[in-house]
C-alpha cells in the first residue's frame, strides 16, 4: 500500500515541475527546446528522492552538437548508478517506434542501455535493453497548461513509473546449477562494449578530444595502420576484459582503482593500459558507457570466474558473435574444439619423445613452444595440460611445480586481438599457479602483437607511463628476432583480402606485413642487372620491389614460374601467412636451432591448388616428413 504522504509530495512536485516547463517554454526560448526541461528535471528529481527517502543524484552532460552523444542525464542512487535519462523537447513524445533522423539512430545508440528514461515532460517511457517496459502520459501539456497539466492519477503513474527505474540493479544470467551463464553473460556484455566503442568513435571525430591523442600513442606503441575504427574497437575490448579480468582477480569493489591493482602483479600491460585509456581526461567522452560497463561487471561474482570446469573456454567466442559477428569472421575467430587440440598436442608429443629425442615432449627443458595466434589460450592449456600430465605419471606429484616453473619459461603466444589476450592471459597464468608455477616478475610469455609485423623493427621511445606497454611490444620483437623455437603450433586466422592500394605504403599489415612485403627500402634507388643506378619514384614501384626481397617470394616464385600467375591472388590469405612465418622461424631463421615441428589446423587449399605449388614445394625442401590429416571439413 502507497504512503499517502509520500504520494502528495509527489503529486505535488510533478504539478511544480509542469509549472516551471510551462513558465520557461512561454518566454523567449534561448538554446534546443529540451534544455528548458533542464532545471525543472534536476528538482523534480531531487524531490522524488526526498518523498522515497532515496539519495537521488542526477548528473548532467554537456551536449554534443553534431554527435548522438551521450545520455542527457546519468542518475545515482545511494552512489550507485542507476540508469539514464534523456530528455526530448515538449511534443516530440518518447515512444522510440514514433522516432525519426537523429533521434532514431541515438535511440539505436542507447538501446544498448539496460535502464534509460526518456521523457518530454508529457510522456514517460522506461526502457531495458532497448525494450519499453512502462510507460505513462500526462492528463495535460507541460508546455502551456501550467500545474493542470499534471492530474492526481499522473502522479501515481509517474510515482510507479521512477520506483521502477531507480530499483534497478544489473542482473547477471545464471544457469539451473545456480552458476553464471557466460554466454548469456557474453550477450549482455556485448552491447555494453559495442556502446563504448561507438562512443570512442564519435569522440574521434572532434580533434581536441584527448583520445586523439590516446589513438595516435597506441598506434605508436602496437599497431602503427591501426584504423579509428580499429582504434575503438580495441578501447573499448581492453576496457571491457581489464575490468572483467580484475573483477576475476578479485577487486572488490570494483573500481578503475581496484581493476588496475588487481591486475598488476600479473597482468602488467593489462593494469597500465587501463590507467592511460581511462585517466581523467579521456574518461569525459565515454563516462556514460564506461560507468555502466563498471556497473554491470562489479555485481558478477568473482568466484564464478574461476573453477575447475574452466568458465573462459568459449567466452570470447560467444562476447565476439554478439558484439561483432563480422570483426569474428575478418579474424577468423572461431576456437578449436578441446578435443581436436589434445589430440594434435598429443600427436607432436609423440614427435618430439621418438623423433626429436625429447625424453619429456613438452616438458624437456630444451623445447620452446610458441602459438602465433594464441586465441583465448587452448593451445597452450593443452601443452600445459599434457606435459604436467606426463610429470605427474613419470616422476610423481612433487616434480610438478619445478617443472611447472620450467614449462612456463618455454611456453610463448602471439595475439592481435586485446579481448583473447586478456583471457589467454589469464587462463594460461592461472593454469600454471594452479600447478605453483613460478612466474616471471613479467607474468606470462603472452603477447599482445602483429605476429606478421617485422621482427627487425624498432620500438619508439615513449613516456614514462607507457613504458610497461612499450616494454611489452620490446619483448615481443626480441622473441620474434631472437628466441629459437621448437614447436609452433595453432588454428592461424583465415581471410582472404582485397587488393592492396599500390598508391600508398601505409597499412601493409592488413595484407600480410613483413611476410608479404619485408622490411623498409633503406633506399628508394636500386641497382639493375647491368649495375645502372634507378630510383623508384612510386609507391607502387617500391611496393613491387619489397615483394621481391620478402620472404613470401619463396611461395610465389615457382607458381609464377610454373605459369600459374593468374591463381597466385589465392595465396594472398591470412592462413599462407601465418605457415610462412612458422616455416621461417623454425627452419629457416638465423637463430633456429632444429630440428623442429610446425603443426596448424587450416584451411585445405593449398593441398592442390595451382596457386600454392611453391608452397608446397617449399615444405618439402624445409621439412624431412610432411604430416597431413585431410579432414575434408570445407565442404
Amino acid at each position: 500500500m502507497k504512503n499517502p504522504n509520500t504520494e502528495i509530495a509527489i503529486r505535488s512536485a510533478l504539478q511544480d515541475f509542469a509549472a516551471s516547463v510551462t513558465a520557461k517554454m512561454t518566454q523567449v526560448v534561448l538554446g534546443a527546446p529540451e534544455d528548458q526541461l533542464r532545471g525543472p528535471f534536476e528538482t523534480f528529481m531531487d524531490e522524488v528522492g526526498h518523498a522515497f527517502g532515496w539519495n537521488v543524484v542526477c548528473t548532467g552532460e554537456t551536449p554534443l552538437p553534431d554527435r548522438l552523444g551521450r545520455p542527457d542525464y546519468a542518475v545515482h542512487l545511494n552512489q550507485l548508478l542507476a540508469g539514464y535519462v534523456e530528455l526530448k523537447a515538449p511534443g516530440v513524445g518518447a515512444t522510440a517506434t514514433r522516432f525519426r533522423g537523429h533521434n532514431r539512430d541515438q535511440f539505436k545508440r542507447f538501446s544498448a542501455i539496460p535502464n534509460i528514461l526518456y521523457t518530454d515532460g508529457n510522456e514517460w517511457v522506461l526502457y531495458r535493453d532497448g525494450k519499453q517496459v512502462r510507460s505513462c502520459r500526462l492528463s495535460g501539456d507541460v508546455a502551456s497548461d501550467g500545474r493542470e497539466a499534471a492530474v492526481p492519477q499522473d502522479a501515481d503513474s509517474i510515482e510507479d513509473l521512477l520506483r521502477d527505474f531507480l530499483s534497478w540493479n544489473p542482473s547477471i544470467p545464471v544457469n539451473r546449477n545456480g552458476k553464471i551463464d557466460l554466454n548469456r553473460f557474453a550477450a549482455l556484455l556485448a552491447p555494453l562494449c559495442r556502446m563504448l566503442r561507438d562512443d570512442v568513435i564519435d569522440a574521434l571525430k572532434d580533434p581536441e578530444s584527448p583520445l586523439v591523442q590516446l589513438a595516435q600513442d597506441w598506434r605508436q606503441l602496437l599497431f602503427p595502420d591501426a584504423s579509428d575504427g580499429q582504434f575503438a574497437d580495441a578501447y573499448a575490448q581492453t576496457v571491457t576484459f581489464a575490468l572483467l579480468l580484475g573483477r576475476s582477480e578479485g577487486a572488490d569493489p570494483l573500481t578503475l582503482d581496484s581493476a588496475e591493482a588487481s591486475l598488476a602483479v600479473q597482468h602488467n600491460l593489462l593494469s597500465r593500459a587501463l590507467q592511460v585509456l581511462t585517466d581523467s581526461d579521456a574518461r569525459a567522452d565515454i563516462v556514460a558507457s564506461l560507468d555502466l560497463l563498471l556497473r554491470v561487471i562489479a555485481v558478477v561474482p568473482s568466484a564464478s570466474l574461476i573453477g575447475p570446469e574452466d568458465p573462459w573456454l568459449y567466452f570470447y567466442e560467444d562476447f565476439l558473435a554478439a558484439y561483432d559477428p563480422g570483426l569474428r569472421e575478418k579474424a577468423g575467430a572461431y576456437y578449436t574444439p578441446v578435443e581436436v587440440v589434445r589430440a594434435q598436442v598429443r600427436l607432436i608429443d609423440d614427435l618430439l619423445v621418438n623423433r626429436l629425442g625429447k625424453p619429456l615432449g613438452f616438458a624437456d627443458p630444451g623445447v620452446v613452444t610458441l602459438d602465433p595466434a594464441v586465441g583465448t589460450g587452448t593451445y597452450l592449456l593443452g601443452v600445459i595440460e599434457h606435459a604436467l600430465g606426463r610429470i605427474k605419471k613419470e616422476q610423481g606429484k612433487g616434480a610438478i611445480p619445478g617443472q611447472a616453473t620450467t614449462l612456463a619459461k618455454n611456453l610463448y603466444g602471439f595475439e592481435l586481438l586485446v579481448g583473447p589476450y586478456a583471457v589467454s592471459e589469464l587462463r594460461v597464468s592461472r593454469a600454471l599457479r594452479d600447478n605453483e608455477a613460478t612466474l616471471a616478475a613479467e607474468g606470462t610469455h603472452i603477447y599482445l602483437t602483429d605476429t606478421l609485423e617485422s621482427p627487425h623493427a624498432e620500438p619508439p621511445r615513449m613516456p614514462f607511463i607507457l613504458r610497461p606497454i612499450a616494454e611489452q611490444h620490446r619483448r615481443a620483437l626480441k622473441v620474434k628476432s631472437e628466441v629459437p623455437v621448437i614447436v609452433c603450433l595453432g588454428n592461424p586466422p583465415y581471410d582472404r583480402h582485397d587488393a592492396v592500394d599500390t598508391e600508398s605504403e601505409t597499412n601493409l599489415s592488413q595484407y600480410g606485413g613483413w611476410i608479404r612485403f619485408g622490411d623498409p627500402l633503406p633506399s628508394n634507388v636500386v641497382t639493375d642487372k647491368r649495375g645502372r643506378d634507378r630510383e623508384l619514384k612510386t609507391a607502387e614501384a617500391r611496393l613491387e620491389r619489397r615483394q621481391r626481397l620478402a620472404i613470401l617470394k619463396d611461395f610465389l616464385d615457382p607458381a609464377l614460374a610454373a605459369g600459374h600467375g593468374g591463381h597466385v591472388k589465392n595465396l594472398y590469405n591470412l592462413y599462407v601467412y601465418f605457415w610462412r612465418w612458422a616455416l621461417w622461424k623454425v627452419f629457416e631463421q638465423s637463430t633456429a636451432e632444429g630440428p623442429g615441428i610446425v603443426s596448424f589446423i587450416s584451411a585445405s587449399s593449398y593441398l592442390d591448388g595451382d596457386a600454392f605449388s611453391g608452397m608446397r614445394e617449399h615444405i618439402r625442401r624445409q621439412c624431412d616428413e610432411v604430416w597431413i590429416l585431410d579432414l575434408g571439413g570445407e565442404g
